[in-house]
């Protein structure tokens, strides 16, 4: 692979013509930031487990992964070593931190702090961003203009839901407001009179940004660590508390496992050498890393209900989260390995997962089954889905399936 450029010294831009672009230790600095973030999300659906809570947790968790990951993008193409940029991130940094500061009371006396915190770190970036690409590559520059006004647009509906409305009201209007934000890639940006963009235009590391999307991961699957040793460790040392800490560690191990073991290798695989890395970044990390992040949130907070409620029945709040988390996550993950996939499949291993969790949900709803044989049962499906993938890619299961039969290997069994 080719190697970064070294950057010209009048631009503010990495040259690493679509090559490897290493993550520096600002990128990892910032990330801290979001740490707290996915805490903050985790606490705001602890602190109300309702359908109304979980639409409030989801609305602020698309905001910041949005702005996580157009930040993300912006550290593709601006050079972090360079002064104004650093400046620029960590100005981005404080105000994320204002942002998760906010969080908890975002639809209520914090919702201005929160929607304006938001707004402007989506104009004000995209804006510098347009300024230093319209000096140094031009038409590059006037795709950022496109996407600074989609976020001036979707600007005005966050501070007018925040100003203008309370409680379901102002959802309605943020929900407008990332409807219009997430349609903006998929509609490339189109702006009347100044046509629309071309991924062809989008010309990134895919390598910097594969790397950055499976950190973020285990940024989320941190915080469902640290909740799980924080509430382990104000609970007394009952076998009941052991198993249910036993059984949240085994959850996170596992689901490190099916995302890394195989799909982020060939992620980084694919957009490394897609002859258009900008749409595989699109539709693979932009768009599919969501529900595999949002999954693994939905786990953390299984994860605490489990160890402070193990003994008796499994509540229907915990049958919801530790079941519906993980068929979040496996359907992101699914889909995200179908996109890098050389055969274009969804993995066998995944629906078989599925195809036990489901009924096991429904189960958990309609009869009482115990908490701890509850979250026991979810680890053994997400183990039976890495063993089965691993001994298809690793184990050369498909090689000796095949020539028992006299056939051809084909994708994962």
């Amino acid at each position: 692979m080719p190697e970064e450029e070294p950057a010209d010294r009048g631009s503010l831009l990495r040259h690493h013509a679509g090559g490897p672009t290493p993550v520096t230790y600002l990128e990892l600095f910032f990330d801290l930031v979001y740490v707290f973030a996915i805490t903050q999300i985790s606490h705001l659906l602890l602190g109300e487990l309702s359908w109304r809570g979980l639409a409030q947790a989801a609305i602020v968790f698309a905001a910041v992964w949005w702005v996580w990951m157009y930040t993300t993008w912006f550290a593709n193409w601006a050079d972090p070593e360079r002064v104004p940029v650093r400046i620029a991130l960590l100005l981005v940094m404080l105000a994320s931190l204002i942002m998760a500061v906010a969080l908890p009371r975002a639809f209520d006396g914090g919702a201005l702090a929160f929607a304006g915190a938001y707004v402007a770190i989506q104009v004000g970036r995209t804006v510098f961003l347009a300024a230093i690409m319209r000096r140094a590559e031009g038409e590059s520059g006037r795709n950022m203009m496109r996407i600074a006004i989609w976020f001036m647009a979707s600007g005005l509906l966050w501070i007018g839901g925040a100003v203008l409305a309370e409680g379901p009201a102002r959802m309605i209007w943020w929900i407008a407001a990332l409807a219009i934000e997430y349609a903006g890639p998929a509609a490339l940006f189109y702006v009347p009179f100044l046509g629309r963009s071309s991924v062809r235009d989008w010309t990134i590391s895919g390598h910097h940004m594969a790397e950055r999307s499976a950190l973020f991961i285990i940024i989320a699957l941190g915080e469902g660590i640290v909740v799980t040793g924080a509430t382990f460790a104000g609970e007394p040392m009952t076998s009941g508390n052991i198993a249910a800490f036993l059984i949240a560690f085994a959850g996170s191990v596992m689901m490190w496992w099916v995302y890394f073991d195989v799909g982020a290798r060939r992620g980084a695989e694919l957009i490394a050498h897609h002859p258009e890395p900008g749409r595989v970044a699109r539709n693979a990390y932009t768009y599919l890393h969501m529900p595999i992040v949002a999954g693994i949130v939905g786990a953390a907070v299984a994860d605490e209900l489990l160890l402070a409620h193990p003994h008796g029945a499994a509540a229907p709040a915990l049958v919801a989260f530790q079941c519906g988390a993980l068929i979040v996550f496996l359907l992101g993950l699914g889909f995200f390995k179908q996109v890098a996939s050389p055969h274009g499949r969804f993995p066998l291993s995944h629906l078989a997962a599925l195809a036990l969790l489901v009924p096991l949900a429904l189960a958990g709803w309609m009869v009482k089954i115990p908490a701890l044989a509850l979250g026991t049962l979810t680890v053994a499906v997400m183990i039976l889905a890495a063993v089965w993938e691993w001994g298809s890619f690793h184990g050369g299961w498909q090689e000796r399936i095949a020539r028992w039969r006299g056939r051809e290997p084909g994708p994962e069994s």
